[in-house]
């Protein structure tokens, strides 16, 4: 004997029957509490449960089979075959990389989006080649593309051209505004040359406590960051009358002098700067300055407080599943700061 399904079936509802069936055998499905495989009543066995006509489960289940979240098996019946039905999203995330921040905006997107949205993470590694297999392999799959377009190298053309492939209407680009590249519907940005020009500027009265400034940016090969750092770098000590370097690390046999203050991108290089500040008994905060790139809690506590500059990582992905949900055109400059704690 079928068993019985229970189904929400409101007899004054506005909304038709068949729709009602759709709505409740999907929420069931989200709610785990229908499985990936299971069978289903037969029509004649729904329509005798619920006192419906026959027609009205059929369209149903028809609807259901459209929707690819279930299947007929000739002779045997209708079965689960899709956990994941249309009425959630599918979207699509690409990041160049899976660090401590990025999982913050991943996290943040997911958590907004809780049951609306099913994502499926890429990682690229940076690299052009792999991004764009990712992408071609999946052009039809999804109602959304979030984006993170950081690459080694790459051909502007190329990626634009990718892009093209896609509807404009599903593409939200996170983190990084490219030049001369507007096919999409929404950006969420960091402007890394303005950005750090500002959040310096801001801090000008502390950093001129310091005969120099240095910027330790890395010369990452496998994860770059972006050059606009630099020129934003360069800028803002030019137009400040600032003295400035810039060197590719700290190494542990570095030795830290007295009255320069550092920019660290990588926390290796903050460690080793620290480390040999203590060793030299040097006083953060008034012998050495350090400013570290991207907050983290942990940045908060260590050393009582190590000063950052730092965009808002939760607000970024916040504002992604908003622009989502709202299905409206975004344009948005990311929130960016200088935080300063005890190391300025």
């Amino acid at each position: 004997m079928e068993e019985f399904l229970s189904l929400e079936i409101s007899e004054g509802s506005s909304t038709p029957k068949y729709k009602q069936i759709v709505k409740s055998i999907i929420g069931k499905i989200e709610a785990d509490s229908i499985k990936y495989g299971q069978k289903l009543p037969s029509i004649n066995k729904l329509s005798f449960d619920y006192i419906l006509a026959r027609d009205t489960v059929e369209k149903a289940y028809n609807e259901l089979k459209k929707q690819g979240v279930i299947e007929s098996v000739k002779g045997k019946g209708y079965y689960i075959k899709n956990t994941n039905p249309q009425s959630r999203l599918k979207i699509l995330v690409l990041f160049n990389k899976l660090s401590s921040y990025k999982k913050v905006i991943f996290n943040r997107i997911a958590s907004e989006l809780s049951e609306k949205a099913h994502l499926d993470l890429f990682i690229y590694h940076c690299s052009y080649e792999i991004f764009s297999k990712i992408l071609r392999e999946r052009l039809t799959d999804y109602n959304y593309y979030i984006i993170m377009p950081h690459f080694i190298q790459y051909d502007l053309k190329e990626f634009d051209a990718i892009l093209k492939q896609l509807p404009k209407e599903k593409i939200l680009l996170l983190d990084h505004q490219i030049d001369g590249v507007d096919h999409f519907h929404s950006i969420i940005y960091q402007d890394f040359k303005m950005d750090i020009y500002d959040a310096l500027v801001s801090g000008i009265e502390q950093i001129k406590k310091y005969e120099r400034l240095v910027l330790v940016f890395p010369e990452n090969q496998n994860y770059p960051y972006p050059k606009e750092i630099i020129l934003g770098f360069r800028r803002f000590c030019s137009f400040h009358q600032v003295q400035f370097e810039i060197t590719n690390e700290i190494k542990p046999e570095d030795k830290i002098e007295k009255q320069v203050a550092y920019i660290i991108i990588e926390e290796t290089d903050l460690v080793n700067l620290i480390k040999q500040a203590r060793a030299a008994g040097l006083q953060l905060g008034q012998d050495v300055g350090i400013i570290s790139y991207n907050d983290t809690p942990l940045k908060e506590v260590l050393v009582d407080g190590i000063s950052v500059i730092t965009t808002n990582f939760e607000k970024m992905g916040q504002e992604a599943a908003k622009a989502i949900l709202d299905n409206k055109p975004i344009k948005l400059k990311n929130d960016f700061e200088l935080i300063p704690r005890n190391t300025l």
